[in-house]
């Protein structure tokens, strides 16, 4: 059974989505904005959710993408204020099953359910031989990615993997700003991810972690942003906030000391307790120059003495910090969405195969061993 909605003529790509939560209503806004789009099919184990995602697309007068987004992420307002306005006209399909998702004449799809579905949706893509692009991670454990990227290999279809920061604008210069010689030889490299509330509780047993599931961003970027590979990693973490994460094992707050290979020293802190506001950075320091991705006057740190330049006006209450990560990196999103486009039209091939998010997750391990073992742990330990 489908319900569909319909903003007028349809041309152009068919696209699924699975998963009609906070990300997959944030893909569903920005997919209607492609020219490319011509129809997109949603699905979620929920029906009534992908129904719904549908009719607020589709809905008239007013916004369609803001709607969403403010549906999708209701505590966080900002996110509707940097919504663009939808652009060409797009068929909107909600199906009852994911399953349904499979048969019907897609050119792509979009990967963004709950974790523990992606290893298996990913596999029906590929026997489908439909290009897809998987929110991260492809599995839930190392063996699941390792099967996922073996398959992706042996059935040629091209997978793109969403480590959404490659596609800010800011880490991408970053990245230029390295290759071009400007800093010179790299001596340190820092990352932080640090999220201004913590999860649901409900989220946390099934995230994999705080390693598996917030840092391992950073230590993808790193690794994206200076080519090179990581050789060891120490890591720790601890315990200062609410208790439910000791109860599933993980840590609210964590940090990694990183060696590449080239000998560039890395570190990389992520919390769940931020206050301030969504916080995610890298900095980059070489022998001639440093340069900081992410720093503006929404950056939720505050410099001392507070009346120096640039630090907020008490009298005007607080700045406008980040809320979370759809709204930080809104603009990455849309980019890896279009350079999907680009994947499914065979334009170019994927911009983060199976193999990277494969090198991310074993740094994610190593930091989790090193962690659990207090020791020094050589990526080549984890490695297959």
């Amino acid at each position: 059974m489908t319900h569909t909605t319909t903003t007028g003529p349809t041309a152009g790509l068919t696209i699924g989505l699975a998963g009609a939560g906070r990300i997959g209503a944030r893909h569903a806004a920005a997919l209607c904005e492609l020219p490319e789009v011509g129809t997109l099919v949603i699905a979620d184990v929920d029906p009534s959710r992908a129904r719904a995602l549908a009719d607020r697309l589709s809905r008239a007068p007013g916004d369609p993408v803001a709607d969403v987004l403010a549906a999708a992420d209701a505590a966080c307002a900002q996110d509707v204020g940097s919504a663009r306005a939808a652009a060409g006209e797009v068929r909107v399909v909600a199906v009852d099953e994911v399953a349904d998702l499979f048969s019907a004449g897609l050119d792509g799809v979009i990967v963004a359910a709950a974790t523990d579905a992606h290893a298996d949706l990913v596999a029906a893509a590929l026997a489908g031989r439909i290009p897809v692009f998987c929110e991260k991670p492809l599995a839930p454990d190392l063996d699941g990615t390792f099967q996922i990227v073996a398959a992706a290999d042996a059935a040629r279809v091209p997978v793109q993997v969403g480590f959404q920061r490659r596609f800010d604008a800011g880490n991408a210069a970053a990245r230029e700003a390295l290759a071009s010689g400007r800093l010179g030889w790299l001596h340190t490299v820092r990352s932080c991810s640090f999220d201004p509330a913590p999860p649901p509780v409900a989220y946390v047993p099934a995230s994999g972690g705080l390693f598996r599931d917030c840092a391992i961003h950073d230590l993808d970027l790193i690794r994206f942003v200076t080519g090179r590979e990581v050789v060891r990693v120490m890591a720790s973490g601890a315990n200062r906030g609410d208790a439910f994460f000791r109860e599933y094992g993980d840590v609210d707050t964590g940090s990694v000391l990183l060696v590449l290979d080239d000998g560039t020293l890395g570190l990389v802190s992520a919390t769940r307790y931020n206050a301030a506001g969504y916080d995610a950075r890298l900095e980059l320091f070489g022998s001639k120059d440093s340069i900081i991705a992410g720093l503006d006057e929404r950056t939720p740190v505050t410099p001392l003495p507070e009346q120096a330049a640039g630090a907020p006006d008490p009298d005007t209450g607080p700045r406008g910090a980040y809320c979370g990560f759809i709204e930080r990196f809104a603009d990455a999103y849309d980019a890896e969405l279009r350079a999907f486009m680009d994947v499914v039209t065979g334009r170019h091939g994927s911009p983060c195969p199976p193999e990277e998010a494969l090198e991310a997750f074993y740094l994610a391990e190593a930091c989790e061993l090193s962690m659990r073992e207090g020791r020094i742990v050589e990526t080549r330990e984890i490695r297959r």
